[in-house]
């Protein structure tokens, strides 16, 4: 069983309490989607907890924080520049290494019949798939065409199962859990510090491949003292209060 988790955003009440379901389960692989940082009050702290997964993938917040941010709007951009400044101010040896961590990110990972990315499989890093693309065949008969059986993404913040026969399937439609068929899929994983789709609640998702023919993924959300980090992204200037009020409603 691996646990996939993305756009944590530095949220870092959301992050551990995710990571404690996680636990709680006993599941001890962790592939983290990208966009570890951005938006939140907490980028260092984050950086440091996913340096222990299993896979890691470069976002385009964590691009932006590496680079110059582009494509970003001027909320987003004044978050990405504190955050760079967060990581490179004080604790010198701590930021080094989250620096040279997050420049060896990788855009993209294959593993069997799956394939990790941030955004999407044509454009790992900035292409969003959002649950209306079912609607443009093209879009998606392209994305598809890259994609051997199944691929995980997230970017969006909306969790859901797309399929090849141009369906969408939200968490609430499946009951909260999807059985893999021949068809090909994606799945986009949810948002653990930021999520968009109404629900508060931190989420992610679990995949459960036995090797016995039998391949599920199972959406789950987690609850956290969301109010606290509402208050640390107050209390920045350079942070938009609307990045805290968002989180209270999930959007």
């Amino acid at each position: 069983m691996k646990a996939i988790i993305s756009d944590i955003h530095g949220n870092l009440e959301a992050l551990e309490a995710v990571l404690k379901d996680i636990k709680s389960q006993g599941i001890d692989e962790i592939y983290c989607l990208g966009d570890i940082i951005g938006y939140g009050p907490n980028p260092r702290e984050c950086v440091d907890r996913v340096m222990s997964t299993r896979v890691c993938l470069l976002g385009n917040h964590d691009q932006g924080a590496l680079f110059d941010p582009e494509g970003f709007n001027p909320g987003a951009e004044r978050a990405i520049f504190w955050t760079r400044d967060q990581l490179e101010k004080g604790d010198p040896s701590g930021n080094k290494r989250r620096w040279d961590f997050l420049g060896e990110l990788p855009r993209s990972h294959r593993e069997d019949k799956f394939l990790f990315v941030h955004g999407s499989a044509r454009n790992p890093l900035n292409e969003y798939v959002f649950p209306e693309d079912v609607y443009n065949q093209r879009k998606m008969e392209r994305i598809f065409a890259l994609v051997e059986q199944y691929c995980f993404q997230g970017h969006t913040h909306v969790p859901g199962v797309f399929t090849e026969t141009l369906k969408f399937f939200r968490p609430e439609d499946v009951d909260f859990q999807y059985e893999f068929g021949a068809e090909k899929a994606l799945v986009n994983v949810g948002s653990v510090g930021q999520p968009r789709n109404g629900d508060w609640r931190s989420q992610y998702v679990v995949l459960d491949d036995n090797g016995a023919g039998t391949t599920r993924v199972t959406f789950r959300r987690v609850e956290y003292d969301v109010d606290q980090t509402v208050q640390k992204i107050y209390a920045i200037a350079d942070l938009d209060n609307f990045l805290g009020d968002r989180l209270r409603d999930g959007r």
